[in-house]
């Protein structure tokens, strides 16, 4: 590929190796191979479930845990996929009361019932104020009125409270007696919760654009939280050197209306530099929207410190081995009995094992499949063996009749709930970027000022980037598990104020 002195500028500004977009661009053309699943991962085969004995064993160990440990919470993703009926609803009115009828007349659209219950949301303080600073009239007689228009455009567009633009982790979810929460200082609130250790220190992946604002939000938190001082709050940006180049229908690189080259970026795979480069021995993995008010907080806090006994219970299993593999003992025997255990199953070569169990372990919660979207544990084929892995759909041959039944009989559903050990039994860190399995990245269509192009994101951060990680699977209770993908997620009851209905 030939590449204009305007273009190696651009490549140059994000410091991107020419070679590096070369095997993109044959990536483009050759595509992925689909993941080759061999089964689910079930209860007691690939995940495991914790009695009680378990539990008490578990929490104790963690308790006294003398590693450091830190938490590390994906934030840099906007709001606008919460506002999708909410946007569609604007784009469709076409004027006149009769269309707003038509269009909330169903008590099952959820624009009807964001509109019923808008004052059940933790932001509709801030709502009502910035409404009537901007508009004649109280929000209150614009909602009995019907200009629910005017409303949304003071609660999404940047001339006034932006919410469909700011990342997620800046919203009000939560309400405390008419104090409003954030994602992030509720992630804030559950570490501590869940540390070892005098301080918590938690880091943010966030946009440059948006630095200023997570700033602003941590500094009120801190200031009124009773153990701010001791609280470490971090952030990072996924890395420019990470994006990858875009191309056309016919796989040449696409070009903006200027001609300067598109890059993109690499999705949430991209982060793994940023997992490697903290100083942590455990490092808690958790999404910025799934997360619960105080008042349930507590079975979320507990199986936090359940999947990281098992971790650590995991290591010192794994460490002992590999330890008296450097004073000269033979373990190869009870080391292909390990690692099962550890994701790893079929025919494993002797002079492997040693190598095989000296990886980064993650130990991650699974609930039980309620139908969301997203991923799931399964055994798959790689290399003559069978291991565990996180596996999206699109990862899947979804043509094949057999790929298919396997898919959709999964028992489990990923939360993204991880604890992840990143330092080897010499307390030395592991070099993650050299546990990434590329063939497991995502080619998807996408637009661009007007013009259809195809973009390419890197493994995911706990699909593809962690492939060759050692993995336990644990079943966790769903109560765990509260996602806020769309904006009336914030009315279930785990997201409203104690005692509260929203019905």
């Amino acid at each position: 590929m030939v590449f204009t002195k305007e273009d190696e500028k651009i490549i140059a500004d994000k410091g991107i190796q020419q070679a590096s977009i070369e095997q993109d661009l044959d990536r483009f053309k050759n595509g992925y191979s689909p993941i080759d699943l061999n089964r689910p991962a079930t209860i007691g085969d690939g995940i495991f479930q914790l009695s009680l004995g378990d539990q008490k064993r578990l929490e104790n160990l963690y308790a006294g845990y003398e590693g450091k440990v830190q938490k590390f919470v994906p934030a840099s993703g906007a709001a606008s996929r919460m506002f999708k009926e909410l946007q569609e609803f604007r784009n469709n009115y076409t004027g006149g009361q009769g269309a707003y009828d038509e269009l909330i007349s169903n008590s099952n659209n959820p624009v009807f019932n964001f509109f019923k219950q808008l004052d059940s949301f933790a932001f509709y303080s801030e709502l009502k104020k910035s409404f009537e600073e901007h508009n004649e009239i109280t929000l209150e007689e614009a909602h009995l009125s019907r200009r629910y228009l005017e409303i949304l455009k003071v609660l999404m567009d940047e001339s006034g409270m932006n919410y469909s633009q700011l990342p997620k982790g800046l919203l009000k979810f939560h309400d405390y007696d008419g104090l409003a929460k954030t994602p992030l200082e509720e992630q804030i609130v559950e570490g501590w919760s869940h540390r070892v250790g005098k301080e918590l220190e938690i880091q943010f992946t966030v946009s440059p654009n948006h630095l200023s604002e997570f700033e602003a939000n941590v500094e009120k938190v801190l200031a009124r939280l009773e153990f701010g001082s001791a609280v470490q709050v971090s952030f990072s940006f996924q890395k420019s050197s990470t994006d990858i180049i875009a191309v056309d229908g016919s796989n040449n690189p696409f070009r903006d209306q200027l001609g300067n080259l598109l890059f993109r970026p690499a999705g949430h795979g991209a982060l793994l530099e940023n997992l490697a480069e903290l100083d942590a021995d455990l490092v808690f993995i958790k999404n910025i929207d799934n997360i619960l008010p105080d008042h349930f907080k507590d079975i979320s806090v507990h199986w936090k410190k359940l999947l990281a006994g098992k971790l650590i219970e995991t290591q010192n299993t794994v460490f002992d081995l590999l330890d008296r593999n450097e004073n000269g003992e033979d373990i190869t025997e009870e080391a292909l009995k390990v690692l099962p255990l550890l994701g790893i199953a079929g025919e494993t070569p002797r002079e492997q094992v040693v190598e095989l169990l000296n990886r980064p372990i993650r130990v991650c919660g699974m609930v039980k499949n309620e139908g969301e979207p997203g991923g799931g544990p399964f055994w798959i084929n790689t290399d003559g063996r069978e291991t565990l892995q996180i596996v999206e759909s699109a990862q899947v041959d979804l043509s094949n009749g057999d790929q298919l039944e396997k898919l959709n009989s999964s028992t489990h559903f990923n939360p993204v709930d991880l604890v992840c050990g990143v330092k080897n039994f010499k307390g030395e860190k592991f070099d993650l970027l050299k546990y990434r399995d590329f063939e497991q990245g995502f080619i998807s269509a996408k637009s661009y000022q007007g013009r259809e192009l195809k973009a390419m994101e890197l493994p995911g951060l706990w699909n593809g980037s962690m492939a060759d990680w050692n993995t336990l699977f644990v079943e966790v209770p769903v109560e765990t598990f509260s996602p806020v993908k769309g904006i009336n997620d914030l009315l279930k009851e785990e997201h409203q104020p104690a005692n509260s209905s929203t019905n």
